[in-house]
């Protein structure tokens, strides 16, 4: 038997939360847009946080709705409200690499959510979304992993 002290488990585990999730640890989904409504971006026109009391999972994340509404039209249609890139910033995504979004940073295209890192995210998007979605499809499928 293997006699590990409290000290080694501790820091076990510090240096696990470092890095991933405790979540991702546990093998449960992330919480997706931290938190903010992704039916609000599309209904509302902009982000407002949803509440914990209102949720679904799709796509290996979860979401917060602000109404049993919002949920409800989600869970109904849940491509057509669901950020692209399980809500991850869409260009780091491109970059190769994959980061949590400011879900204040954010566009619409052709009818689907992005969400970007960065507040000045939205207007590089706009400059050369081809471009940026073509790097950011080839490479999400190695980054989804």
């Amino acid at each position: 038997m293997m006699n590990v002290s409290r000290r080694q488990v501790i820091g076990a585990i510090s240096t696990l939360s470092l890095v991933m999730p405790l979540s991702a640890a546990l093998g449960e989904p992330r919480l997706a847009l931290s938190g903010f409504d992704p039916v609000a971006y599309f209904t509302d026109g902009h982000p407002e946080k949803g509440l914990p009391e209102f949720t679904a999972v799709f796509d290996d994340a979860t979401y917060w709705f602000k109404s049993a509404e919002h949920r409800a039209q989600f869970v109904s249609s849940p491509e057509r409200y669901a950020p692209q890139f399980q809500g991850f910033c869409t260009i780091d995504l491109s970059r190769g690499i994959k980061t949590e979004p400011d879900p204040e940073a954010w566009s619409i295209l052709d009818g689907k959510l992005y969400v970007f890192g960065k507040k000045r995210g939205p207007g590089v998007f706009a400059q050369d979304s081809a471009a940026i979605l073509s790097k950011a499809a080839e490479k999400w499928p190695e980054l989804r992993k």
